[in-house]
């Protein structure tokens, strides 16, 4: 019996090429849902999901009674998968984290410099018809404090490509390991305390994954703690900012706007669609990893880690 892999969201087709080459059997099923995937899951080795796939302990119990040995994100989080339950199941999980780090820090850059310049609202005028010149002075970045919240891949990239602006860069992270100096000195960035990086930065950038102890990592104290009129980037997940607390500080102008490509609830409904509705902030559709490159790398990634993974098993 040939392994199988079951595809549940959409994905580049070099990945499911890749595998079919292998002698694996794929089927695509991108719209799937979680009843109907529930009948089926034990009948694959493996699963492929994106972010629209929630992979729960009842499903991964399902996966478990029958042949389900591993399950890969193609991209970054892996908030959407029940980690502990696969562990005690034992089901194998993998993610694609190198494959956005290009897309999801150039967007990053690329709703930095629409804060700057207040891009939307220009084009908006534009399009309405009206010359909005004298309205429109906006902030370079040379000499501006770039913080970057999470100083990994993602992190790291923004770094290099906002040293080019000639921006003060100050990153936090919780640990310092091998090679971070290289880092720091190619990129001109000081490793700094999380307080010190909310209270110097004149636009703060996210780049940690949503777990349980980053969840609502900044909350009202951590805004408060930033300078009046900063700025605040968001292309990690939505979780990560107590929403409510944003609000009230986009509302109250102790932030002067923000940047959100993430949100707690997506599509946006409650408080995530009040911050989108606001005129101080931009906000985009989680289109941070949504290049062609990513998906392409995203869905070639998750393909050979599974192809690597049956080899390690026996399975090919």
């Amino acid at each position: 019996m040939p392994v199988r892999v079951l595809i549940t969201d959409p994905v580049d087709p070099c990945g499911p090429e890749l595998l079919r080459a292998a002698g694996i059997q794929v089927d695509l099923r991108p719209d799937i849902g979680p009843r109907e995937l529930a009948t089926i899951i034990g009948e694959y080795e493996a699963l492929v999901v994106r972010g629209r796939t929630k992979l729960r302990r009842p499903l991964l119990e399902a996966g478990a009674r029958g042949r389900l040995k591993a399950i890969c994100r193609a991209g970054v989080g892996l908030d959407n998968i029940d980690l502990e339950a696969a562990h005690e199941l034992g089901i194998a999980v993998f993610n694609t984290p190198e494959a956005s780090t290009e897309a999801v820090a150039e967007l990053t850059v690329a709703l930095i410099l629409a804060l700057a310049r207040r891009l939307p609202y220009a084009d908006k005028s534009m399009k309405e018809g009206r010359w909005a010149k004298r309205e429109l002075t906006g902030w370079e970045l040379a000499d501006r404090t770039l913080g970057i919240l999470g100083f990994g891949r993602i992190g790291q990239r923004v770094a290099e490509l906002c040293s080019a602006f000639r921006m003060r860069i100050l990153a936090f992270r919780r640990t310092r390991p091998p090679g971070i100096e290289a880092v720091l000195a190619r990129t001109g960035a000081k490793l700094v305390p999380l307080e010190e990086l909310l209270r110097s930065s004149d636009i703060l950038t996210i780049h940690v994954p949503l777990t349980p102890q980053t969840y609502h990592m900044i909350g009202e104290r951590e805004l408060n703690m930033m300078k009046d009129g900063a700025f605040l980037v968001n292309t990690a997940r939505g979780g990560v900012i107590d929403e409510r607390a944003l609000l009230k500080a986009l509302k109250e102008g102790k932030l002067a706007g923000a940047a959100l490509d993430v949100f707690e609830e997506e599509p946006p409904d409650g408080v995530s669609l009040e911050l989108v509705k606001l005129p101080n902030v931009i906000a985009t559709p989680h289109i941070g990893g949504q290049t062609a490159e990513a998906q392409r790398a995203a869905s070639e990634l998750a393909a050979k880690k599974l192809m690597e993974f049956f080899r390690s098993q026996g399975l090919l």
